[in-house]
């Protein structure tokens, strides 16, 4: 039997996105899993585990008890953006530390996280929520053009649309509320001001209930009506972080966060931060393991520390740069090639292809989003934001990627 605690992890994710959090996790904790399908990646990382509908509560909550029967559980966590709720519910069940209920509510849900940011006096954007098509255009008219739209409680920028203008107003109501119907927190949609200024997000470790600010994340965002996220980058020394962590600090004040690891979404106009929404839990898109390249500081170790209620090393060890961009298409269609054909250098995090020849890739202005676009994405490193750049660029020239293109 091994010395080490015991941490329940609910649902792994994917092994492209999410496996190194699990791999990270398992160098200092033995994992008991919580998953949806049979463990197959997941297999070297854990010491037990069980399947279950992960979004059926009273079966999650029956088969986590099963486990605590079976192993002296010190923490429970999860990364999954849709089983916040519910695992703040079963670590209660469980007697585990965990954020309230109510926090693990109110970063799932933007309007309830608009009402405390505006009663906390925390800078955010002007908000509403609709429930029809008249609401939303007088919604519009109330708050001023442009606008974005997004549903209350999805994540990814899915169903997220700028509008500019009464005659595009329509088509984004639908689209925004066809998104929202299926989540369980809050199905409304919002109507908010369009925040205009560089996107950035801000890596926070809370505590018992002190924040430090890790790191900041520079964003690359698409061309409008779309919000996809296309490159991140991760600098150790970037003088943002000084001028964004009170703003963040208090955004997570706010909305009650006791512990955890969160990943605090922000714009930054007229060079002063804006808060576009909390996350509470690890930043997707590879970003955590952007961080411990840059900083050396190991996010999902810190959020199994704070799920068994232990204080989490946050000492910077590294002071570099790291990055990712993501491969998307010009046009949507049939993947045709897809292969990188330059040299493994030191600098060369990873490449990484998640679509093959013969697969559709459907891009957000045709009505696709970042599942059925993405092609894959590559990390480099370096000793500056500049230097960075240039290697993105000189591995991006290396990579072909071609698309027969729908008529």
């Amino acid at each position: 039997m091994s010395a080490r605690p015991r941490v329940l992890v609910v649902s792994p994710g994917d092994e492209t996105y999410r496996g190194y959090c699990l791999e990270r996790v398992a160098t200092a904790y033995d994992i008991v899993l919580l998953t949806g399908t049979e463990p197959s990646w997941e297999k070297a990382h854990i010491v037990d585990h069980a399947v279950v509908d992960l979004h059926n509560t009273d079966a999650l909550l029956a088969a986590s008890q099963a486990l605590a029967n079976r192993h002296d559980l010190a923490g429970v966590l999860t990364w999954d953006e849709w089983l916040l709720l519910p695992t703040a519910r079963l670590a209660r069940s469980l007697d585990l530390p965990t954020n309230s209920v109510k926090a693990a509510r109110a970063c799932r849900d933007k309007a309830t996280a608009r009402t405390l940011f505006a009663r906390y006096q925390v800078p955010s954007a002007a908000s509403t929520s609709v429930s029809t098509l008249e609401e939303a255009q007088a919604a519009a008219s109330w708050i001023g053009y442009p606008v974005v739209f997004k549903p209350a409680a999805h994540a990814g920028a899915v169903g997220v649309l700028r509008v500019d203008t009464p005659t595009q107003l329509a088509a984004a109501y639908r689209a925004a509320h066809q998104t929202a119907r299926p989540t369980a927190e809050n199905n409304a949609v919002l109507v908010e001001e369009f925040l205009d200024g560089p996107e950035i997000s801000v890596e926070c470790v809370t505590y018992r209930s002190v924040t430090t600010v890790v790191a900041v994340n520079r964003k690359t965002i698409s061309e409008p009506p779309h919000f996809e996220q296309l490159a991140h980058c991760v600098d150790a020394t970037d003088p943002l972080l000084h001028t964004v962590a009170p703003t963040a600090r208090a955004a997570i004040e706010a909305l009650g966060i006791t512990d955890g690891v969160s990943h605090v979404e922000m714009r930054l106009v007229d060079d002063q931060p804006r808060l576009v929404e909390v996350n509470g839990r690890l930043a997707g898109d590879m970003i955590g393991h952007l961080v411990r390249l840059a900083t050396g500081i190991d996010l999902p170790r810190a959020a199994a520390d704070l799920a068994c209620g232990r204080a989490p090393n946050l000492t910077p060890t590294r002071f570099q740069t790291a990055a990712i961009r993501l491969l998307y298409p010009m046009a949507s269609g049939t993947l045709i090639r897809l292969r990188h054909t330059g040299p493994r250098r030191p600098w060369l995090d990873r490449v990484h292809f998640q679509r093959r020849p013969g697969d559709r890739l459907l891009l957000p202005r045709d009505g696709g989003n970042l599942f059925t676009a993405r092609a894959g994405f590559f990390i480099v490193t370096g000793r500056s934001t500049a230097e960075v750049t240039q290697r993105l660029d000189t591995v991006a020239e290396e990579i072909t990627l071609t698309i027969q293109a729908d008529r």
